[in-house]
This record gives structure tokens, sequence and C-alpha cells, in this order.
């Protein structure tokens, strides 16, 4: 059962309860009134509005049939003592008025929404008018209290139906509500996919593809050779959907022994290496960081290396790493042609993804310092945890 409609079982108990026990209160403070029911019927009287509302709260805490069938054979039982006394006053018609359209009543609030509850409503209802009818036949006056009677379950049945309806159409509204964030996530997962499936392919075969165009121009047969090799086993695991590292966090240390794929600084450094491209490192000597945060920042700092690379026209760049107790800032330096950062458009996918798309999903950014013919300097930053 979904959580709203246990909700509305709650709510709709509860109103039973309140309803229920305020129709015995009621009856019996009547009932106890001098003059209105004397001797035995008074007694009998008693014990009924007791039972009645001891009934209420068992039929409220459980919900059972037998339960609610107890509390209308109660107040029809209360009804005809209350009736069977030599007159009816004032005191006594509001004691069966109460009583028929309060107390028994109080059951269909609970009754109305179930699996055929309607039809047992309408029978636990025929039973209490059919006392009444009994009464008034024998020549008591009683079409106020019928009145009031078909008045009170009709009102009871129809308040839980309403209640029932209105918490139907909210939950409809929440399931919509649910539904349309489920699609704008899954939207989101999927862009987001489809931006790292394009930052790893501009950063990977883009790249390879772009050496094998210029012939290799500065790059040794055999660092093509193991640069394509490494793409290709890159690609391998992004198609076999394998994580390319499970570890939460990892160290980003230039002295790095394992070369493990875009996740050391070493490795980067010995794949630009290989490329024609010194890298000269200075600043922190390891800092750990989140495995998420770590790839981001590795990976825009390997996308500023290739720029410098292929643009720059310098066979040298320095890494700076420095980190206080909020930031870890990587500062990419080269001494290079350098450019004028404003001619750099939003739509050039190695920067604006492979750099500043990668830092801004860690909560990261980038900045690029430049002028031709003095060189360029990016920063780096990635929050630290």
């Amino acid at each position: 059962m979904k959580r709203i409609q246990k909700e509305r079982d709650r709510l709709l108990r509860r109103l039973s309860r309140v309803s229920g026990l305020t129709g015995a209160v009621g009856g019996l403070l009547c009932v106890l009134v001098p003059g209105t029911v004397t001797g035995v019927p008074l007694a009998l009287a008693v014990l009924l509005c007791v039972a009645a509302g001891t009934l209420v709260f068992l039929h409220t805490e459980h919900g059972g049939v037998p339960t609610a069938i107890a509390v209308v054979a109660a107040a029809a039982a209360l009804i005809a003592v209350i009736a069977s006394g030599p007159m009816l006053d004032p005191v006594a018609s509001t004691a069966l008025a109460v009583t028929g359209s309060i107390t028994a009543p109080s059951v269909a609030i609970t009754l109305v929404v179930r699996h055929r509850g309607r039809t047992l409503v309408v029978m636990l209802a025929g039973i209490t008018i059919a006392t009444i009818a009994v009464i008034a036949a024998a020549g008591r006056p009683m079409s106020v209290v019928l009145i009031s009677t078909v008045a009170g379950w009709a009102a009871a049945a129809s308040l839980a139906l309403a209640l029932n309806a209105a918490i139907a159409r909210a939950s409809a509204r929440i399931d919509e509500v649910g539904r349309a964030h489920q699609a704008e996530r899954l939207a989101s997962e999927l862009e987001a996919r489809q931006r790292q499936d394009a930052r790893v392919l501009h950063d990977t075969v883009l790249a390879t593809l772009s050496l094998l165009a210029h012939s290799g121009v500065g790059v040794g047969v055999g660092a093509l050779r193991q640069q394509a090799g490494d793409d290709a086993r890159l690609l391998k695991q992004l198609r076999l959907g394998a994580p390319l590292d499970n570890a939460s966090d990892a160290i980003f240390s230039p002295e790095a022994e394992e070369d493990i794929l875009g996740t050391t600084f070493e490795s980067v450094r010995q794949r630009f290496a290989r490329m024609g491209l010194d890298v000269n490192w200075h600043g922190a000597g390891q800092l750990t960081l989140p495995r998420e945060t770590l790839d981001a920042l590795l990976g825009a700092l390997g996308e500023c290396l290739e720029n410098v690379r292929r643009h720059s026209g310098v066979n040298e760049a320095d890494v700076t790493v420095t980190d206080d107790e909020r930031m870890v800032r990587a500062m990419v330096t080269d001494a290079g042609n350098g450019f004028q950062p404003e001619t750099v458009g939003d739509g050039r996918l190695g920067y604006s993804e492979s750099v500043v798309g990668r830092l801004s999903t860690v909560g990261g950014r980038a900045r690029v310092f430049s002028s031709p013919g003095s060189g360029t300097t990016v920063m780096l930053e990635v929050p630290k945890p």
C-alpha cells in the first residue's frame, strides 16, 4: 500500500474517532440530565453509551468490520432504551438525534472507502433507520430523529468520499510530478554522459587522429603507437560500461609509481613526454583528493598541456600545484606564442568542455591569462572535500 493511502486511512480513522466519541459523550450527557431516563433504562442507557464509545475507539484503532457492526448495534439499542420512556422530552429527543446522526454514522467514515464498503454502509444505515422506524410505528414522535439520522449517515459517507477523492487527485499529481522529475533526471544523466563521452573522444581519439593527420610531426612512431593503444583500451572500457577506477579517493602526486591511465600526474607527464613536450613539476608533493575531483583536475590539466603542445610553439611547460584549506590550484604556464583569450569561442569543445566543463562538474573553475607573444597561463581550481 502506498504511503499516501496509509495516511488517508489514518486521517479517516481519526475523523471517525472524533465523531463517534463526540456522539457517545453527547448522548451520555443528555441521558444523565435528571428526568430524561429513569430507573433501569437509565442504567442501561449509561452502559450502552460507554459501550458505544469504547467500541468506536476499538473500531478506529483496528478498523475491523465486526467492531463497526457492534457500534451500530449499541447505538440502535441505546435509541430503543431511550425511546422506551413514558415520554420524550426535548433532552431525550436530542439524545436520540445525537446517537442516530453522529455516533452510529461515525463508522461510515472508515468503511465507505473500502472494497464494497458502500454496500456495508447502506446495510448499517438501514439497521439504524429500521430501528427508528419500528419505534415510530409504535406511536412515538421520531420524525426529527429519523431525518437527522438519514442526514448524519449521508454526511459522514459524503465527507469520507470527498476526502478520498481529493487525496486520490493529490496522489495522481504527486505521481505526475515524480514521473516528470524522473524523466528530467534521466535526461540530465544522458546529457552528462554524452558530454563526458564527447570529452573522452576529444581528449583521446580526436587528439590521436589529429597527430596522424599532421603525419606525427614531432612525435615518434613508438609514441604514436602507444598513444593509440592507450586510447583503444580506454574506449573499450567505456564501451563495456566498466568504471575506470572504483576507488573513492586517490593520491595526486608527481612521483606516483603506478601508471594508471588518467589517474596520476606521472601518467600525464609521461604521455606528453612521449609526444615531445617536457613538463616541469612545481609545488605540492602529494595531495589527497576524491576520485571524481582528481579525474576532473587531471583531465583538464591534460587538455591544457595538449593545447600547449599544439599551439604554443614551444616544447616545454610548467605545472605548479598549490593548495589551502579550501581549494587545490594547478597553474599551467608556457612561454609560447600566446593569444587573445577573447577570441576563444564558447563552442570550442577543447576548452569549454574538456577544461571548463570538467571542472564545473566538481565545483571547480578555470581562468586563462594570455596575450600574443607573452605566453599563456591557465589557472585550474577544484575544491577540497
